[in-house]
């Protein structure tokens, strides 16, 4: 996909600093076919060697459907997503149309087959929100990378 179909400026990402590598936006229809539109804006945006990659894809996948399933973005509007990448991490927002309850971290039991989505959301981000305004409701999250650390180790000495 040509990334020259998305929105440059989301509407920047306040306090998400540093190195910007742009932002990358676009609107969809409030379709569940849309989703996937959404994951590969994602994916292309980052790049598959990214080692953020797949659990930014995951996590916008789970709140796209989200906007699409409860709120009225599925029922005949649109919503947008965004992306933000920056040395340090990524971040990822999705603007739906609203809702009349707000979104619930609700945990779902085993034989759900959904409401895990936002529990996800919270397991993965290194932060994460939403804003509800009069008539829309804004996810985000930001995946941050962090420099594993080893641990030293005393070597025994010899002779």
């Amino acid at each position: 996909m040509d990334l020259s179909e998305y929105d440059r400026g989301f509407g920047g990402f306040g306090g998400f600093g540093g190195g910007h590598d742009g932002e990358r936006a676009i609107r969809l229809a409030g379709s569940p076919e849309q989703v996937m539109r959404a994951r590969r804006l994602v994916s292309e945006t980052l790049g598959r060697d990214h080692p953020l990659h797949d659990d930014c894809v995951l996590l916008t996948s789970e709140i796209v459907t989200n906007a699409v399933v409860h709120s009225r973005s599925g029922r005949g509007g649109a919503f947008v997503v965004g992306i933000s990448r920056t040395a340090g991490g990524v971040r990822v927002r999705v603007r739906d149309e609203g809702s009349a309850s707000a979104p619930c971290v609700c945990r779902a039991s085993d034989e759900a087959t959904g409401g895990r989505g936002l529990p996800l959301l919270e397991a993965l981000a290194h932060r994460w929100g939403l804003v509800r305004h009069a008539e829309s409701t804004e996810v985000w999250f930001e995946l941050v990378l962090e420099r594993a650390e080893l641990p030293r180790v005393r070597l025994a000495r010899v002779g």
